[in-house]
């Protein structure tokens, strides 16, 4: 996520840019979601009576907000801070809860059995085959025990790196929080990876074992992933040991010495007793996040940062409560995934694990899986809420979603279309739709909603309390009506510790200061565009899109979600990208590649009802150039869409930049065949 660097908002300022407008408010809560909102309680217990209140206060002092939050949230400190703030290096190099003993995974696991709550359902998990396991929070921490102790036997200690490739199963989760329960640190990586990816982050992150499975099932075909570790550690020769759980019951090639059956070895280490004594500011997860070019960085995450921003996020903005029980479509080595486990097992909810694709066996896949394991709070990306609505409204129809109480969503921008039918058809139009967007090295969200104030399709309320954010025009001052850069102006809990340096001691403070502060003195320049406009009494905040991703014509600068919104509007459009073509004249024309529902829909008829649309949602002066339709578009496994990457292939650059993360290459032919 760097922002891009050297990008002039000039023209975004001087020449209005064509957004459609704000479609009005279309849910209100009722009185009872305001007054039983953790939010509402935490107003009152602060003083205070609005969000637009508590803004202003935490502004004023952030110290007061953060220790106030803590105490809220009652969570177990094995030693008390000396200093809730050290800024003696400064605001990037912000320290939280200097001198304090806090480990993220008991907090997740030991405080809520320390509280009656052992028998209480912590994980439920349901396979791409429809089998489902369960565990308590006893259950569950047993498992995490045993699995540290195997851990501690393979010679791992603190400060040591452990890696996790594995699909999202309750060993995954087990893993994450075993491995944060003895001090070390843990280097999750997407399941989806091939070998050069996940060796470039082993090799990085000097890892000492590899936690991974024989392989895994995606939509029913076989994924070698043990096969597909072996390559890379052929590259990473830190690694000493590789746990390998059983998840496909095939054979698979066993180094001697190295490779060691889960079942077999964790059953026969002796478990640890208790948890590592970890400060607050011990590195706790190393999170990697790549663009378009450059390695990947390394973002470094601590006990009391990472997990308690995401606890924050949680009970604020998604109103989660003990009992509860989250269900995100993710992946571990997406934030999303340290996110649900460390975020909602921290604040006593269930976390539900989902294997395998939304609409896999079957379109209503997703939906029997809410009904049956009677999910409160649904998080999911709008790519693949826009990819479910194409199936129509009858499978969700088929189950009973009364159990669900919030709706989540985060990976990018909202069409209305798509955003309206996640709210009508998922929701009854009873539900909020928290969006919520952030980052890797945010460790959670900048803006968010909330369940006590309306929504306006696409929006966000503001930033996510104990975050001083902003948005800044080219003289580094605030704008409103306009879009800019969307900033924070002061540290909080769960921003990164700098980049990973090659260990738990050293960091690539150069790399990290240039991504994120050199722009403006102290303030934090994300790389997103915003912006904030009124409706009524309240202003709404809506992401634009990424800096790098914004397309210039004739001087006026656009996102590409503007145009990709208008075109999904079309009924037989499934999912549509702009991109950005040179041109001698204008500097950039649009290329608009298309997904229709059915490839019968494809016909210059539509595609001239497609360009009537976009004339009349942002005006003829920003007419694509050509409109291409296409059989799938280049998306992550979390349905996010990659732009750059069908820019670059549209483009026929030599460089497509990293394709790791890159779940259909079928789509890249799909590029080259419409071209």
């Amino acid at each position: 996520m760097r922002p891009c660097k050297g990008r002039s908002l000039t023209s975004w300022n001087s020449v209005r840019v064509a957004m459609s407008p704000i479609s009005g408010t279309v849910w209100r809560p009722t009185e009872d979601q305001i007054a039983s909102a953790n939010l509402t309680a935490f107003l009152r217990r602060y003083g205070v009576e609005s969000y637009e209140a508590l803004l202003e206060a935490v502004a004023t002092d952030i110290r007061r907000f953060n220790a106030a939050i803590v105490e809220a949230l009652d969570l177990q400190w094995d030693a008390p801070w000396t200093e809730l703030l050290d800024l003696s290096r400064g605001k990037p190099f912000a320290r939280w809860f200097v001198g304090a003993a806090f480990n993220a995974s008991a907090n997740c696991l030991d405080r809520h059995l320390a509280r009656g709550r052992g028998s209480d359902e912590a994980l439920v998990w349901e396979g791409e085959d429809g089998h489902v396991r369960r565990y308590t929070f006893a259950e569950l921490r047993d498992a995490v025990r045993r699995l540290a102790g195997a851990l501690r036997a393979l010679g791992v200690r603190k400060g040591e790196t452990v890696g996790i490739y594995m699909p999202l199963l309750p060993e995954t989760a087990i893993a994450l929080l075993a491995i944060g329960y003895i001090g070390a640190v843990a280097v999750p990586a997407f399941s989806g990876y091939g070998a050069a990816a996940l060796a470039s982050r082993l090799v990085d992150a000097n890892a000492k074992v590899l936690v991974t499975v024989d392989g895994a099932s995606r939509r029913g075909k076989p994924v070698p992933m043990k096969m597909i570790a072996d390559e890379a550690l052929a590259q990473a020769r830190s690694v000493e040991h590789v746990l390998v759980f059983r998840r496909a019951h095939i054979d698979v090639p066993m180094s001697p010495g190295r490779d060691h059956d889960w079942e077999w070895y964790v059953s026969r280490a002796d478990p640890v007793a208790s948890y590592e004594r970890t400060s607050a500011d011990d590195p706790l997860l190393l999170l990697y996040t790549s663009g378009s070019t450059g390695k990947p960085k390394g973002v470094v995450h601590v006990h009391a940062g990472f997990p308690l921003k995401n606890m924050i996020d949680q009970y604020l903005c998604m109103d989660v409560r003990p009992g509860d029980r989250m269900l995100w479509y993710t992946d571990m080595g997406w934030m999303m995934g340290p996110f649900l486990v460390l975020g909602a097992l921290g604040l006593g909810a269930t976390i539900v694990l989902f294997e395998g694709a939304p609409d896999y066996p079957g379109p209503d896949r997703l939906w029997k899986t809410c009904a049956s394991h009677r999910v409160t709070h649904l998080g999911i990306a709008p790519t693949a809420i826009r990819a479910l609505m194409a199936y129509g409204d009858d499978p969700p129809r088929a189950y009973d979603l009364s159990s669900l109480r919030i709706l989540g969503s985060s990976g990018e921008p909202w069409n209305t279309a798509p955003w309206e039918w996640f709210l009508t058809r998922i929701g009854g139009g009873r539900l909020p739709i928290i969006n919520y967007s952030g980052g890797t090295e945010i460790g959670g969200g900048i803006v968010g909603c909330f369940p006590t104030m309306p929504l306006v399709p696409n929006s966000f309320h503001g930033p996510t309390p104990g975050v001083v954010a902003d948005v800044f025009g080219d003289d580094g001052k605030p704008v409103r009506g306009e879009v800019g850069e969307l900033v924070v102006l002061e540290p909080w809990p769960g921003m990164t510790q700098s980049f990973w340096g090659g260990d738990a001691a050293r960091r690539d403070d150069e790399r990290y200061l240039a991504t994120y502060w050199e722009r403006w003195p102290d303030v934090w320049v994300h790389g997103d565009w915003c912006e904030i406009r009124r409706e009524g009494e309240r202003e709404y905040w809506f992401i634009r899109g990424r800096s790098d991703d914004t397309i210039n014509v004739a001087g006026k600068r656009v996102g590409p979600a503007e145009f990709e919104s208008a075109l999904v509007s079309h009924p037989a459009v499934k999912e549509a990208v702009a991109i950005a073509a040179p041109d001698e004249l204008k500097g950039d024309v649009i290329v608009c590649l298309v997904v229709t529902k059915s490839r019968a829909d494809e016909s210059d008829e539509l595609r001239g009802e497609l360009m009537q649309i976009i004339d009349g949602s942002l005006g003829k002066a920003l007419r694509p150039h050509a409109i291409k339709f296409v059989d799938d578009i280049p998306k992550t496994r979390n349905m996010k869409v990659m732009r750059r990457v069908a820019r670059a292939r549209y483009l026929k650059l030599p460089d497509l930049g990293d394709l790791s993360a890159l779940e259909n290459p079928r789509s890249l032919d799909a590029i080259d065949a419409a071209r």
